[in-house]
């Protein structure tokens, strides 16, 4: 990389990432070169560009425009050595955010046929339920589940999620089974992030809306826990028959109130804002549009 590409990029991560440390373990180099080099770059153009404080470093006015222009620089060039290559030979390190249970069963799954594809491709996956700052962690591209709270962002559509209400056979031996959705006041229902953490469910049978707000004395930090906790016959849970088919299938669970139908759930891929997706993003979400469809 010559020396003004090499600027650019450091100059990108330590402004993204507000951590001259953090770019230096990304880019491959000390933390003394990254300052070393970004205190150049501010020599050079005669303006500051980042503001460094002992616990984090912040973008100046100049320095917000000037990353602007450097992302669309990097992008360019990214962009144009893809093209030279072609799509069947992308290459570099694609990071992707994704929901633990949603992740693990529907898109980890998926990946053997697009890395087959791109054999010079690496992808680093971080499967969390809780919402990244997808600028400060670098991630190119994030799988989510629900509504979009960044109109800033980047996002398109992958599919829509039906849902369902699912509950071990263990707790309906002990607590009967709901008939309508008014009886789910009365059971014990298990919360959780994203997915599974609304308090009010909403329903609709033949044309007729209908919401109860529920109650219970579980709630689980991810869909993992939730999952284990419904297992384990602590209430019923809202998932989606894509997350609970296996054990649907085997009778581990139970779907309830089949005739009601709940709302479902979009899934979207959310790019970074300020950032135009790379090939390898659009590469991705190309295929996982035409996976999930």
């Amino acid at each position: 990389m010559s020396d003004r590409l090499q600027e650019l990029a450091v100059f990108a991560r330590a402004a993204e990432s507000g951590s001259f440390s953090k770019a230096a373990r990304e880019l491959g180099l000390s933390q003394p070169s990254v300052s070393r080099i970004i205190g150049e770059l501010e020599a050079r153009l005669g303006v500051k560009l980042l503001l460094r404080t002992t616990r984090r470093i912040t973008v100046t006015d100049a320095g917000a425009l000037f990353l602007t222009r450097a992302r669309e620089v990097l992008a360019d060039i990214e962009d144009a050595e893809d093209a030279a290559r072609g799509v069947d030979s992308l290459r570099g390190t694609l990071r992707v955010t994704m929901p633990i249970v949603y992740g693990t069963r529907n898109i980890i799954p998926r990946l053997p046929k697009f890395l087959a594809a791109h054999p010079l491709l690496r992808v680093e996956l971080s499967v969390v339920d809780e919402r990244q700052d997808l600028v400060a962690e670098g991630t190119d591209v994030a799988i989510r589940l629900g509504p979009l709270n960044d109109s800033g962002f980047g996002a398109r559509k992958l599919a829509t999620l039906p849902r369902l209400l699912v509950a071990a056979p263990s707790y309906l031996a002990g607590r009967g089974t709901p008939k309508t959705p008014a009886d789910l006041a009365s059971h014990d229902c298990i919360f959780g992030p994203g997915l599974f953490g609304r308090t009010t469910w909403s329903f609709s049978r033949n044309g007729t809306e209908m919401s109860v707000d529920v109650r219970g004395r579980i709630c689980a930090d991810s869909g993992p826990g939730v999952f284990a906790c419904v297992l384990a016959g602590l209430g019923i849970a809202v998932t989606s028959p894509i997350m609970a088919g296996p054990e649907i299938k085997v009778g581990a669970l139970v779907p309830l109130l089949k005739s009601y139908k709940l709302s479902p759930v979009d899934v979207h891929a959310v790019f970074p804002g300020g950032r135009r997706p790379s090939t390898k993003v659009r590469a991705l979400v190309d295929f996982l549009a035409e996976e999930l469809r």
